[in-house]
């Protein structure tokens, strides 16, 4: 089976605090997009599992999320298979735009259906927060509203139609060093929301930390929003991607972006999933 893991952004991410469990508590607005990564699955008799990954930089071990998703299918449903996973990689790692855990729920999905084993998408997603707390929300795929650590789902319904242009420089940011940052500020104070996409307020309360280290994303997020394709500008989850909601054509924003800012800046356009039609 061939099945595609989307990236996801964050319209809204508001963090409430530490939890006793040593994770955050949050409130987050979260968007699949349609740039995904692809993922190649099978299952055969015998035991193990085979990944493979056409990006170097993600380990193809028992590291990797997808790996993990593979094991903990099989020991939730009790069967015995070999799994062979082959990851077409678009999103990059450490951009905010969810990839390995999207890769995770794929797997899941895809395991569910090769086997017949007829879980439902609340025992994936249940299933899936064992692993990770982005990973439930990437078994529907679909706008929601996500709480707790970020595994507690409510739909979004249809979100306003938009094109996107994710921007990310040629660095990472961990997603724990950024809640751990934010910690750090002593519990700032939310910042006031900032433009709108309809009527979504857009927000993200990790900008705070991360742009006090990362000193080239403040300066990437107000040229963005400065210029005349572009609505809006925000990082999203932990970065270090961020996305311009635009208002007019991609190419020629893109083409300045990598004059002003250098050619090793990885830049694609998307559109919003789950946008309404």
């Amino acid at each position: 089976m061939t099945i595609q893991a989307p990236a996801k952004v964050n319209l809204a991410l508001r963090v409430l605090g530490k939890r006793a469990d040593g994770f955050h508590a949050i409130e987050t607005l979260m968007a699949p997009v349609t740039l995904a990564d692809e993922i190649d699955i099978a299952v055969s008799k015998g035991t193990g599992i085979v990944l493979r990954c056409s990006d170097p930089a993600v380990p193809a071990d028992a590291s990797n999320l997808a790996w993990r998703a593979a094991e903990a299918f099989a020991q939730r449903t009790g069967r015995t298979f070999r799994t062979t996973i082959t990851l077409r990689k678009n999103i990059p790692p450490g951009a905010g735009l969810g990839g390995g855990s999207s890769d995770a729920a794929a797997v899941l999905v895809a395991l569910n259906r090769l086997l017949d084993t007829r879980l439902t998408d609340d025992a994936l997603e249940a299933l899936a927060a064992t692993l990770g707390s982005d990973i439930p929300f990437f078994i529907r795929n679909r706008p929601a509203i996500c709480r707790g650590r970020g595994e507690i789902l409510e739909a979004a319904g249809p979100l306003p139609e938009a094109n996107l242009l994710l921007v990310k420089p040629p660095f990472p940011v961990s997603t724990a060093w950024a809640y751990k940052a934010w910690a750090a500020c002593g519990k700032p104070d939310s910042p006031a929301p900032g433009p709108f996409l309809g009527n979504i307020a857009l927000f993200n309360d990790l900008e705070l930390p991360v742009f006090e280290k990362f000193l080239l994303l403040p300066i990437l997020k107000s040229w963005l929003a400065d210029q005349p394709e572009v609505s809006a500008a925000m990082m999203s989850g932990s970065g270090s991607t961020v996305f311009a909601i635009l208002c007019g054509d991609a190419d020629p924003l893109a083409e300045r972006i990598r004059i002003r800012f250098g050619a090793h800046l990885w830049i694609r356009a998307c559109t919003l999933a789950g946008a309404a039609l």
